[in-house]
C-alpha cells in the first residue's frame, strides 16, 4: 500500500478567488490528494471574516487540547476526516485586496496572519508544508519561515518579481534555501526563477497529473528522513544505567584559539558535574587524545582510593576533532582515533568519520557568523549526517539555533548540543542529559531519548575571557598562566587522593 502523509498546502491567493488560476490549481490539487488517502490541510487568507473566526476557534480549541496531552483531540484533530476527498481549509488572516491593473491578480496583503500561520505548523504534526508562490510578504512566506516539516515550493507565474528579485533579494534567497524541493509550473517559470534564485525547479505543469508527480516528489523526500526507533536491545541495556549530563564540543590548547590546558578542562569538567565530554579541537586531536589518557589515569586512581572499587567523579572524554573542509563548513567527527587532515570536501571528510567507525556530527549549523555547512552542503549528504548541533550557546542570535532545531527534526536527526567552549567558565553551558554508553552505538541509542539542558550563560563575559587568555598577552605571560593553572589543579587532585 502507498504511503499516506500529512500535508499542508499554503497559497497567498484569498480562498474565495474562484477566477484565480493558482488558487484553482491548488484547490483542486489538495482534493485529489486527498482522495488518494492523504491527509491534507489548505492554509489560505480569506475575504469571510466568519470563515477566519471560526479557523481560529478551531485552532484555539486543537491547541488547548494539545496542551492537556490529548493528542488526538488536539493537532491531530484539524486533521481528522481531510483524508477522503475534502481537505481542511484554514482561513488564516483577513485580506485587503492590493488594487492592480495587471491581468493576473497580485498577492493579497495579509493582516496578522503570520501568527496564524505559525500556531499552525506548531500544533499539526506535518510531514510536508507546500507553498505556492512563497515571495515575502505573504502567507505562503510566512509558512516557508515557521515550518518545522519537509518544504516543497511551487512557482508558476512566469512575471518578474521586483521586489522580491531586486529589493529582497538576499532575504528571498534565504528563505527560499528552506526549501527541500522547488517545481514550476511551465519551462519558462523555470528559466526566470533559475535566473534569480539558483536550484534545481523540477517541471511539474498545472492540472492533471500533477498529482502524480507531487506524489513521487514526497515519497523522494521521506525516503531521506532518518530512521527512528534505533536497536531495541541496546535499549533494553541501557534502561538500567544512570543518567549523565555530557557536553558535546569544548576545545583545549591545541586549538589554535583557545588557551584551557587538559588538566583544568577535565577539572572543570568534574566540578560542572559532567559525567562524559567530547574534545574537539580545531583540526587536531592531540589534545582529545591527552584528555582521554589523564582521565582514564585519575579514574584508575579514584577507583584504587575507593573502598568498593567505584570511580567516583570520573569524567568519560569522547575522542573527536573538529575538521574545516574546503569551503563547506566544519564538521565534528567524535569517537575518532586518528587525525583527520583539514582541507577535504565534506563528502571526504565525512567519508573518513565514518571509515573509522565514528559519528558524524554537524556544529552550528546554520550560523552566519562561522564556518558552517548550509542547506546547499547539507542536503547531498544528508544521510550520512548522524547528529545536528540544535543549541550552541556561543551561537549569537538565536534564529539560527531554531533553525538547526527545524532542520533536524524534519529530516529526524538526532539532536546534539554542546558548549563550544573555548575558556573553562563556558564549560557545560549546553549539555546532554542522557543514559551512560559505552562506545558510539550505545551512545547514538542514549542519544534518541536524551534531554538537551541549557543554563544561562554571557556571550559577551565568555568572548571576553577567550581574547584575554588568547590575545590580549604576551606568549611568555600565557605559559606562565598555564603553568600555575595546572599546578593549581594538581594540587587540588593530591589533596583528594590523600582524602
Amino acid at each position: 500500500m502507498a504511503s499516506s502523509f500529512s500535508i499542508a498546502h499554503v497559497t497567498p491567493y484569498p480562498w474565495e478567488d474562484q477566477d484565480d488560476e493558482v488558487g484553482a490549481h491548488v484547490r483542486e490539487l489538495c482534493a485529489e490528494l486527498s482522495r488518494r488517502g492523504h491527509r491534507v490541510l489548505l492554509l489560505a487568507p480569506s475575504r469571510s471574516q466568519e470563515l477566519v473566526r471560526s479557523s481560529r476557534r478551531a485552532l484555539r480549541a486543537a491547541r488547548a487540547a494539545r496542551s492537556a496531552g490529548r493528542s488526538l483531540a488536539g493537532g491531530e484533530s484539524l486533521l481528522e476526516g481531510s483524508d477522503s476527498g475534502t481537505p481542511r481549509v484554514l482561513a488564516v488572516g483577513e485580506v485587503l485586496d492590493v488594487p492592480s491593473s495587471a491581468r493576473r491578480r497580485p498577492s493579497a496583503l495579509p493582516i496578522d496572519v503570520a501568527r496564524t500561520v505559525e500556531e499552525a505548523l506548531t500544533t499539526v504534526e506535518l510531514d510536508f508544508v507546500h507553498v505556492h508562490e512563497p515571495f515575502a510578504p505573504s502567507t505562503s512566506s510566512a509558512a516557508l519561515r515557521h515550518s518545522r516539516a519537509l518544504n516543497i515550493g511551487s512557482f508558476h507565474a512566469h512575471s518578474e518579481r521586483l521586489l522580491s528579485t531586486l529589493l529582497a533579494r538576499r532575504f528571498v534567497e534565504s528563505l527560499f534555501g528552506r526549501l527541500d524541493a522547488r517545481t514550476a509550473s511551465t519551462a519558462a517559470t523555470a528559466a526566470v526563477m533559475a535566473r534569480h534564485f539558483s536550484g534545481d525547479y523540477r517541471l511539474v505543469p498545472d492540472g492533471p497529473g500533477a498529482a502524480d508527480a507531487y506524489e513521487e516528489i514526497y515519497r523522494e523526500l521521506a525516503a531521506r528522513r532518518h530512521l527512528t526507533g534505533g536497536d531495541p536491545a541496546i535499549e533494553r541495556r541501557l534502561r538500567s544505567r544512570p543518567l549523565i549530563d555530557v557536553d558535546l564540543h569544548m576545545h583545549t590548547d591545541h586549538s589554535y584559539d583557545c588557551a584551557t590546558p587538559v588538566e583544568v578542562l577535565l577539572a572543570t569538567a568534574r566540578a560542572q558535574g559532567l559525567g562524559a565530554i567530547a574534545v574537539t579541537d580545531h583540526n587536531e586531536i592531540s589534545g582529545a587524545l591527552a584528555a582521554r589518557a589523564l582521565a582514564e589515569q585519575n579514574g584508575a586512581r579514584s577507583r584504587g582510593a575507593a573502598s568498593d572499587g567505584a570511580s567516583n567523579g570520573h569524567v568519560k572524554v569522547i575522542v573527536g576533532e573538529e575538521v574545516k573542509t574546503a569551503g563547506q563548513g566544519e564538521v565534528i567527527g567524535l569517537f575518532i582515533s586518528e587525525k583527520i587532515p583539514h582541507g577535504l570536501t565534506l563528502a571526504e571528510t565525512i567519508a573518513e568519520i565514518k571509515r573509522q567507525g565514528g559519528i558524524v556530527y554537524v556544529p552550528h549549523p546554520f550560523d552566519r557568523m562561522h564556518s558552517v555547512p548550509d542547506y546547499e552542503h547539507l542536503l547531498p549528504v544528508i544521510d550520512q549526517v548522524d547528529v545536528l548541533e540544535v543549541f550552541n550557546p556561543r551561537v549569537a542570535i538565536n534564529a539560527f539555533n531554531d533553525e538547526a532545531e527545524r532542520f533536524a527534526a524534519k529530516y529526524r536527526i538526532a539532536a546534539g548540543a554542546g558548549s563550544d567552549s573555548h575558556v573553562p567558565q563556558g564549560l557545560g553551558s549546553a549539555r546532554i542529559r542522557m543514559r551512560d554508553f559505552d562506545g558510539p552505538a550505545e551512545f547514538m541509542q542514549s542519544l534518541r531519548s536524551a534531554e538537551i539542558v541549557t543554563r544561562p550563560s554571557s556571550l559577551l563575559y565568555v568572548q571576553a575571557l577567550k581574547f584575554l587568555q588568547t590575545r590580549a598577552r604576551p606568549a611568555s605571560s600565557q605559559r606562565a598562566s598555564r603553568s600555575r593553572r595546572v599546578r593549581r589543579v594538581r594540587r587540588a587532585g593530591e589533596g583528594r587522593g590523600r582524602r
